[in-house]
């Protein structure tokens, strides 16, 4: 995407909707303008009335004519500022919902790609970079350049020959800071890398923090993190070099200008052609310049750095999705509820090898089917297929004779309640957590889910029960707590079809068999799919399918099984072993 693009899709996708404020700043801009450069005019008839001629009757009039437009100049920078920084922030909060909203509803795979701490630094520091080009940005632009343009009228005015001499350095510094815009870009790049790598290292570092101890890898860890900062600290000093860098260089031009001026005007007054007010009057437009002027030679370094963010962040925004909510498709409607999978093939992208190969599936409506396996063996992606967190390669997936490529995924999904053994929970109370499944449940259908789920004694053990806030991923439970929490918000969503992946992994025995008991009397006519890897816990599934590298090596119930499948009867033995 070209700058141009960039800029052009900045206005009409965030800034159009503000152009009335932004109109009213450039009012004020305007008034800055005329402000700043009368007060460099004021000053031709007061070194000529007061100093000249000696007339002290216009002192007063002056003097406060001066006092107002340095007054007006205040209050017109205050005014665009605050107009500006208003659009700012809400520019900076529709990027940010934008990149949210595309995040949340993002496949799968595209989360899985880029780790959650580069996220994190596209839509905080980049968001900053690209709302200070909005806002910084538009404001400088119209105030510096009215204002240069007004105290240019009033320094042509007093003597255009000095004029010229003036405006060779505008010029200069445009060059300059063209040539520091396209390095402050590259090295912003760069920074936000490292910043996003950063921002990946701390999240690993908070959610491992006790592997990091029992391990005692504090000392390694934190070298580690040192190396990090040592690398963010270069190139954010070589930044704040550049643009340092250019303080000397715009100092320098300023003298020799200031300098050239003094020797020419000194020529020129001697000679008669201009008199002394209107020289002050001139040398005061031309030193009022230097700030706009200045300004605007930087405004470049703004402007690189919000387009580098830009380039980050916009394809966030526009990332495409594999697996859309169309809702031109018809609801997916189940009765029986029974799932089959036909010659399905899957594989995580073009290149790689195939996880999935030509499986076939007939998952019983109303009954208990299980998946068993050894590790990697496909069984999870089985999982992940029917609510669509993937899709398959090839094949077909259907819902009592319903392609669920061909009904709106919002269906789909509502009748599908997933529990796993990754448990994810939410920095908030108990209640809350387990209401995620039903906002609009009310406390005594969560109270009952946590009653199924043998939730409910712990719960009221704690100090605030259900009102217990459970820290970041439920930190402050226990995994088999959090396991626990994670089945009540299937108990509460109560849905036609439910999947459970190990979702007894960390429960001890006896909670477990309390839990097969609850789960026994919820899937009653409900279908289930469950993956385990302890065979006690399937044993009394109508059917148990064997998946081994992608394809499935047999199935039938456990006896049938042991008869006919060495890979569950091998399976079965390791167990028993183990056990």
């Amino acid at each position: 995407m070209t700058n141009i693009k960039i800029l052009k899709r900045l206005f009409n996708d965030y800034t159009k909707k503000y152009i009335a404020k932004i109109f009213l700043a450039l009012i004020f801009s305007l008034i800055l303008a005329a402000s700043t450069s009368s007060i460099a005019w004021l000053l031709d008839p007061a070194v000529e009335k007061l100093f000249i001629q000696k007339n002290q009757s216009l002192m007063l009039i002056i003097s406060l004519g001066i006092i107002f437009a340095f007054t007006a100049k205040g209050l017109s920078l205050y005014l665009a500022k605050s107009i500006m920084i208003s659009v700012g922030e809400d520019v900076r909060k529709a990027i940010q919902v934008d990149m949210m909203k595309n995040l949340i509803k993002a496949d799968t795979e595209t989360i899985e790609k880029k780790h959650s701490g580069k996220f994190i630094t596209n839509l905080i520091s980049d968001v900053n970079f690209m709302t200070g080009l909005v806002s910084v940005g538009i404001l400088n632009l119209f105030k510096d350049s009215l204002t240069l343009i007004g105290l240019v009228g009033v320094m042509v005015y007093q003597n255009w020959k000095l004029s010229i001499v003036a405006l060779i350095m505008i010029p200069l510094a445009s060059f300059f800071a063209r040539f520091l815009g396209k390095r402050v870009g590259k090295v912003t790049v760069q920074a936000m890398d490292l910043a996003g790598t950063l921002n990946s290292y701390l999240l690993e570092i908070f959610r491992n923090h006790k592997l990091i101890k029992v391990f005692q890898k504090e000392t390694y860890e934190t070298s580690r993190a040192d190396n990090a900062l040592e690398q963010l600290k270069n190139k954010g000093k070589k930044l704040a070099i550049i643009y340092a860098r250019s303080s000397p260089i715009m100092e320098f031009l300023t003298g020799i200008m200031i300098a050239i001026l003094i020797y020419y005007s000194g020529k020129l007054i001697m000679s008669g052609e201009i008199a002394v007010n209107n020289f002050f009057s001139f040398l005061a437009a031309m030193m009022l310049a230097y700030q706009p002027v200045r300004s605007l030679a930087t405004l470049n370094l703004t402007i690189n750095q919000g387009l580098a963010s830009a380039k980050r962040t916009l394809p966030i925004i526009d990332q495409k999705h594999n697996i859309l909510e169309d809702k031109n498709l018809n609801e997916l409607e189940i009765s029986n509820g029974t799932i089959k999978f036909e010659n399905v093939k899957f594989n995580y992208n073009l290149d790689s090898k195939s996880v999935l190969k030509g499986i076939n599936l007939n998952i019983l409506g109303g009954e208990m089917t299980s998946l068993v396996g050894h590790s990697g063996a496909g069984k999870s992606t089985i999982l992940n297929l029917i609510p669509r967190f993937y899709d398959s390669s090839e094949g077909d997936i259907k819902i009592d004779s319903q392609s669920i490529k061909e009904k709106r995924l919002s269906s789909l999904r509502r009748n599908i309640s997933l529990v796993s053994q990754e448990t994810t929970l939410f920095d908030d109370t108990i209640l809350n957590n387990i209401k995620y499944a039903n906002l609009n449940a009310s406390n005594e259908e969560v109270k009952n889910a946590a009653k199924l789920s043998f939730s409910e004694d712990f719960i009221n053990s704690l100090p605030n029960k259900y009102n217990t806030l459970i820290g970041e991923n439920g930190i402050r439970l226990s995994g088999g707590e959090k396991q626990r929490l994670s089945i009540a918000r299937a108990f509460l969503k109560d849905s036609k079809i439910i999947l459970l992946d190990e979702a007894t992994s960390s429960l001890d025995s006896e909670t477990e068999k309390k839990i097969q008991d609850a789960l026994s009397s919820l899937t009653k006519g409900k279908t289930t799919l469950v993956i385990a890897h302890r065979l006690s816990t399937i044993l009394n599934s109508k059917k148990i399918y064997v998946i081994d590298q992608g394809k499935v090596v047999g199935e039938g119930n456990h006896d049938e099984l042991l008869n006919n499948s060495p890979v569950y009867k091998n399976f079965y033995n390791n167990q028993i072993q183990r056990n």
